[in-house]
């Protein structure tokens, strides 16, 4: 079994994009769909408990939004979570329940599982973040290969092309990501991860492990 499969990384349990995320095998055939996804989710959500500010996003009415904040759609902010000073949610994001969005931070193409932190200065761009993962500051998915072309998934089991130009960092849950760190395009990282800060990361790194560096992936204990 591939340990990239959505189903090694995620307990959907924690998302409302379980119904999407289900469909598929790997995280990154999810990535052409989260916009239409968005909006038809955002359709069925109680005006109860969601604001609806603009056709196409969709605010939990106990979210936090700095008023410096810009929310673009399409787009859905859970219950509980907060986005702070100069958040940039570029469209086609799904940020689940008691999350945090902090400072100068840009969502573009994403989902956040519940729980999630991207606290201050990140990017995250095409890319899912898995339940209670946390980025530390200035750490960043990069989507784009500097050549341009289709981004290929180094896998355990082979590598596998993608057809994708745009194709960020899926990380399991638990994943805990060092300041200042980049997480090159199609970087899978396995639940309960650490990454050490000013890391530069590509391919797979397993789950229950330390990436000091590439030749340093050590097992937790």
């Amino acid at each position: 079994m591939n340990p990239c499969k959505i189903d090694h990384l995620y307990d959907l349990s924690h998302t409302l994009a379980s119904d999407l995320l289900s469909r598929f095998d790997f995280p990154w055939e999810v990535l052409p769909h989260i916009k239409s996804f968005v909006l038809e989710l955002g359709a069925t959500l109680s005006p109860k408990e969601y604001d609806h500010p603009t056709e196409d996003v969709w605010i939990a009415k106990d979210a936090r939004i700095a008023p410096s904040a810009t929310v673009m759609g399409p787009a859905i902010i859970g219950k509980g979570t907060e986005l702070r000073t100069g958040a940039f949610i570029r469209g086609s994001v799904l940020i689940g329940e008691g999350c945090v969005v902090g400072n100068s931070c840009e969502l573009k193409n994403a989902i956040l599982f519940d729980k999630v932190q991207t606290p201050h200065f990140n990017y995250i761009g095409d890319s899912i973040l898995g339940y209670a993962s946390h980025t530390g500051a200035g750490a960043v998915t990069s989507n784009v290969k500097s050549d341009k072309s289709p981004v290929t998934i180094a896998t355990p089991c082979g590598r596998i092309e993608t057809g994708l130009k745009k194709c960020g960092a899926f990380l399991g849950d638990f994943v805990e990501i060092g300041c200042n760190s980049v997480l090159n395009p199609g970087t899978v990282i396995g639940r309960s991860s650490n990454v050490y800060p000013l890391s530069s990361v590509r391919g797979f790194i397993p789950e229950k492990t330390i990436f000091k560096d590439k030749d340093h992936i050590v097992p937790k204990h």
